[in-house]
């Protein structure tokens, strides 16, 4: 699992002093809790099998919000930047702009989305990410509509709003084990 520091110092900006306390809680398969910085709060999700992706969706007091994706074998330099497309069974996202990043021992970027894209996630069965036309990981997203109402509840312990207590593809060969890996015959400008 990513670790709270890098998460709250990497991925959230500003919140009011009066905040109350969040505990981590399990929803599901997914993991909720406050940065460490008590600036917003993010969810994660590490999906077993052979790829044993991690992926964190935070959200900020103010709304913005951020989605990483990590993997250790992934090749992907920090501060790289990419144009990735994200698919959700409800909302695509062509050539979205990610940033290469290194967290506990993965690689992996992270983006941002608009306002609306945590109930986009919410809604949604499964994410796709692709690199041009090379797959990088596909997900199932689920549990992940209860993960991000409680979610919206960490966030909302740290407005000074009240505060409610509260599987994985199997690998067919078509993803990549690296699909960042350099390769002349790939463009992830396609």
């Amino acid at each position: 699992m990513l670790c709270a520091s890098l998460v709250g110092a990497a991925l959230f900006a500003g919140m009011p002093a009066a905040a109350k306390e969040y505990a981590t809680r399990d929803v599901g398969a997914w993991k909720v809790a406050p940065s460490t910085d008590k600036q917003g709060c993010f969810i994660t999700r590490t999906f077993d099998g052979a790829r044993n992706t991690t992926l964190l969706l935070g959200l900020d007091t103010d709304g913005s919000n951020r989605l990483s994706l990590l993997n250790p074998n992934w090749s992907i330099r920090p501060k790289e930047q990419l144009k990735l497309n994200f698919r959700l069974s409800n909302a695509a996202f062509p050539r979205h702009l990610a940033v290469g990043i290194v967290a506990d021992g993965k690689r992996g970027f992270v983006t941002s989305f608009g306002g609306s894209f945590p109930k986009v996630f919410a809604a949604s069965a499964f994410l796709h990410v692709s690199r041009g036309d090379v797959p990088v990981e596909e997900l199932r997203l689920d549990g992940s509509g209860a993960a991000v109402a409680e979610l919206r509840k960490c966030v909302d312990a740290y407005r000074g709003g009240p505060a409610v207590a509260p599987r994985a593809p199997a690998n067919d060969g078509r993803i990549p084990v690296d699909p960042f890996a350099a390769d002349k015959k790939r463009d992830s400008r396609k």
